[in-house]
């Protein structure tokens, strides 16, 4: 079974990619992985077995 996670990131102006990619680093560490990310980044779902 899979369990989802719905964010909306609050990148800031400055470094706006460089903390995006902090962002999903940060949750592949938790074991989540990009399941769709919305046009300007407006929100990012993410993905993983909940059973693992």
């Amino acid at each position: 079974m899979k369990e989802y996670k719905v964010i909306i990131p609050k990148l800031g102006f400055r470094n706006r990619v460089q903390n995006f990619e902090d962002l999903l680093n940060q949750h592949a560490r938790e074991g989540w992985t990009v399941n769709q990310i919305a046009v300007n980044w407006a929100t990012v779902v993410f993905e993983r077995d909940k059973n693992r």
